[in-house]
């Protein structure tokens, strides 16, 4: 099976994630098949970049999300509607 998961880089104690399709069966370091983009949680706001067309592509092609991966995808590539704006008030005619 293939799965969409989060691949370790960065350094100790310095955390840095790629998000990679792979093999389920592989470790979690080792080949990968695609890039699809990358995680920083130590900025403030975290930092994902990922390549919304490709992950739809595996996903249509049966790759599994691991739960990480699924969460950074609903909290941060879903478009959330805009708060319609709030017309000015109108200046009433005296």
């Amino acid at each position: 099976m293939v799965a969409i998961r989060l691949r370790r880089a960065g350094s100790k104690k310095r955390p840095f994630f790629r998000i990679v399709v792979t093999d389920s069966r592989a470790a979690r370091d080792s080949s990968f098949v695609e890039i699809l983009g990358h995680y920083n949680p130590r900025t403030k706001p975290a930092l994902v970049d990922v390549k919304q067309e490709r992950v739809d592509y595996w996903i249509s092609k049966g790759a599994q999300p691991s739960d990480s991966v699924r969460t950074l995808i609903a909290r941060h590539l879903t478009v959330r509607p805009l708060a319609p704006a709030q017309p000015a008030p109108a200046d009433e005619p005296k």
